[in-house]
């Protein structure tokens, strides 16, 4: 006799997987959720109810404009964004756990760069994150910049305004206004 198993929606459509989920639920931790797309960057807070999943702080990519980064979807602009929503939340005793959705953990990626830059906030992240610290200033941004290719690759750079050879000075400018904060 041949059984039917049913595929549940969201992981037909690829947006859930369900083994993950529950094993970060049964942890009982608050999940530090990273999202990237093409644009931007983005970090929730995220608590389980029964009722759903409520969202106690979230912080973009796109909040950096205000303290004059350039976001764009990079190390050193997730690193920057970790650092932003770290600083955002008040408790600083509660334990998170990375929640990283469907995308394949490869060492040295965006989404471990923004964990990198929460747990440097001071937060307490349940998983530990090595990196190199010149990628997280973006000193290999920097040396592509300043080849050949680099005049047309940060020309939406050069259009806003923001020398992509100098990036390292300017991480170090804005990583010193978020540590201020």
């Amino acid at each position: 006799m041949l059984m039917y198993r049913r595929i549940r929606h969201r992981r037909l459509s690829a947006v859930t997987n369900y083994k993950k989920r529950v094993a970060s639920l049964k942890s009982g931790m608050r999940r530090l959720v990273v999202r990237k797309s093409n644009r931007s960057i983005s970090l929730q807070i995220v608590e389980y109810e029964k009722s759903g999943d409520r969202i106690l702080a979230s912080s973009s990519s796109k909040e950096l404009k205000g303290l004059g980064w350039e976001p764009r979807c990079n190390i050193p602009t997730a690193y920057l964004t970790g650092m932003l929503l770290g600083n955002k939340l008040k408790d600083k005793s509660s334990e998170y756990i990375l929640d990283i959705g469907l995308y394949r953990p490869i060492k040295g990626s965006v989404i471990f760069a923004a964990a990198k830059g929460f747990s440097d906030c001071g937060q307490k992240l349940h998983n530990s994150i090595e990196f190199d610290e010149a990628r997280l200033k973006g000193a290999h941004i920097a040396k592509y910049a300043a080849g050949e290719k680099g005049k047309t690759q940060f020309s939406a750079y050069a259009k806003a305004g923001f020398d992509a050879k100098a990036i390292e000075e300017k991480f170090d400018a804005v990583k010193k206004q978020l540590v201020g904060k």
